[in-house]
């Protein structure tokens, strides 16, 4: 089967709950989303050779960096230019073809040896075109098949994010491409039963744990341990660069770069934890936060009046009648069509980012859209200092439960639910968040437990790995068996890819009894979401009273 029709389902935005098929609500054109599909398509041809070199034992740093940045490129909310997504389609094809005069095509199993992944071949952009028209994910006919596909393929593109973060600060774990390309072949064996294929989404759960652990120590290793800091969210009156999105090399380049230079430096959305770590605070131009979440843009871009500075994923399509976007810079595998896109850094060298600095000059100051302060900064190393006062919390009933509530947030209106939810949690609570979700209830006045804040903000949605580890801390001082007997409940909110490999990671460690919400995703098979419910308790959110009630104990 095959289809001119757009069709994508990666997020938590579908359409109608099932799918985009006009549109994408991200703001997709079908252009673009055919186009992202034969990129997904074109590096699952790379996986079967760069897969067969591996065994080699040779380093593989080329094929990683490609399948990490083709996979990060498809991201929800990432790339919206159809013309870079081509250009690295064309390039994924020469990497194949290379590898291919390197490797004995005879080794391969004749299944991945004929298959049209490693076979098919253009030159031009209406050659891609038509070719993107056959590779649409409803060409696998079987729904739960199809599922468990692109489940995989989801999480794959998560831990290609991390990946790629961590890539970027020097680090790297060859096992972990060595999965990524394993699953991604897995994506086009027709051999595989349902069973197969469910045991490589949990397998690439152990690989998410794995690749989470990378990108800690990367940015940890770099950047010092998180502390506890508030963060100005207030305005100063230099002029202003806003940089938003998560890689945390870019923040540090653009700072170095200007410093000096009489231009402020603010964060925006999932950027907000970098004021945690210790090697930002020697510069003395990182001004604060600027706005609330990714989705709030379109607006909040209007009255910061300087240049923005997307690193990744989290942009949004500006409006017809905005008059931001010639403001806005692209960089990594962010891109939209118009936008200035600042190319990748030389090897040894740093990213030149001139153009904003120079731009940011002849720009006003941003506007003032509140003031004050926020505090976060309680990632694994910090909350682990505070353990014994956790703990004596906890043994005292001054703390009864703790609710981890990370994940992202979305523009829906239903996700005000999670907000309600923080609001009405009995005082007695505590909770964890990582990711952009945290804008749902950061700023309310939710107090604190005898000097602990009822919200311990660990940082971006990439430091979720540090939610686990106190968890699993907190496991060892108890002297428990199981996870899941600490006082603590899951009501995750996702959006998009990055969330799906926080999932399967979770599900590896253990946990039980996850709600998910605002909806379950719209590409799970009702067979698939039945193997989920019965096998680790998945649930979707219901009405908040009734939430609070189980997830508490108060039932």
């Amino acid at each position: 089967m095959s289809t001119s029709e757009m069709f994508c389902f990666q997020c938590q935005e579908a359409g109608g709950g099932k799918g985009c098929t006009i549109k994408g609500v991200c703001g997709k054109e079908p252009d673009v989303a055919a186009m992202q599909d034969l990129l997904m398509y074109t590096a699952k041809g790379v996986a079967i050779v760069s897969h067969e070199k591996r065994k080699e034992a040779v380093l593989c740093e080329t094929p990683n960096r490609y399948l990490a940045d083709a996979l990060f490129t498809t991201i929800t909310n990432a790339n919206f230019d159809l013309q870079v997504i081509a250009d690295k389609v064309l390039k994924g094809l020469a990497l194949r073809e290379h590898i291919k005069q390197n490797i004995d095509l005879n080794a391969l199993p004749e299944n991945l040896r004929i298959h049209d992944a490693l076979t098919w071949n253009a030159y031009t952009i209406p050659e891609l075109e038509e070719k993107a028209k056959t590779v649409s994910v409803l060409n696998t006919v079987n729904e739960d098949i199809r599922s468990l596909r692109e489940l995989l393929t989801y999480g794959l593109k998560g831990m290609a994010a991390y990946a790629e973060h961590a890539l970027n600060l020097g680090y790297s774990d060859n096992d972990v491409f060595g999965f990524m390309e394993k699953g991604l072949i897995a994506t086009l064996d027709d051999t595989l039963s349902v069973e197969e294929l469910t045991g490589f989404v949990l397998e690439c759960g152990k690989y998410g744990v794995n690749v989470m652990a990378l990108l800690d120590k990367a940015n940890t290793s770099t950047y010092g341990h998180p502390e506890i800091t508030e963060v100005n969210i207030g305005t100063r009156n230099n002029p202003g660069i806003l940089i938003s999105g998560h890689d945390l090399k870019d923040l540090e380049e653009l700072l170095e770069q200007t410093e000096g230079t009489g231009v402020d430096v603010y964060t925006h959305s999932e950027m907000l934890p970098a004021h945690y770590y210790p090697a930002f605070k020697k510069f003395e131009h990182f001004a604060g936060n600027y706005g609330n979440s990714w989705w709030k843009q379109t607006e909040e871009f209007e009255t910061f009046n300087g240049p923005i500075l997307f690193t990744t994923n989290c942009l949004v399509p500006p409006r017809k009648k905005s008059t931001y976007g010639q403001r806005v810079f692209t960089t990594g595998a962010a891109g939209f069509t118009g936008f200035s896109h600042i190319p990748d850094r030389p090897k040894g060298g740093q990213k030149n980012f001139r153009a904003i600095i120079d731009m940011a000059k002849t720009c006003e100051p941003p506007t003032a859209i509140e003031s004050g302060t926020i505090t976060g900064g309680f990632a694994h190393n910090q909350v682990t200092q505070l353990a014994d006062k956790v703990v004596d919390a906890v043994k005292s009933g001054a703390i009864r439960k703790f609710l981890v509530m990370a994940g992202c947030d979305g523009r829906m209106k239903s996700r005000e639910y999670y907000t309600e939810f923080a609001q009405k949690l009995p005082k007695d609570t505590v909770i964890l968040t990582a990711g952009c979700a945290k804008y749902r209830y950061n700023k309310l006045p939710l107090g604190d437990i005898g000097g602990i804040p009822r919200v311990l903000d660990a940082g971006q949605c990439n430091d979720s790995y540090s939610l686990a580890v106190i968890a699993l801390k907190l496991k060892e001082i108890f002297e428990l068996n199981d996870i899941n007997e600490l006082p603590i409940a899951y009501n995750i909110a996702w959006y998009e890819q990055k969330a799906v490999i926080v999932l399967l990671a979770l599900l590896y460690l253990g946990v039980k009894n996850i709600h998910l919400g605002p909806t379950l995703p719209a590409f799970l098979s009702p067979n698939v979401a039945n193997v989920l419910v019965e096998n680790f308790g998945i649930a979707s959110i219901t009405d908040v009273d009734q939430d609070i009630a189980l997830l508490t104990g108060l039932t």
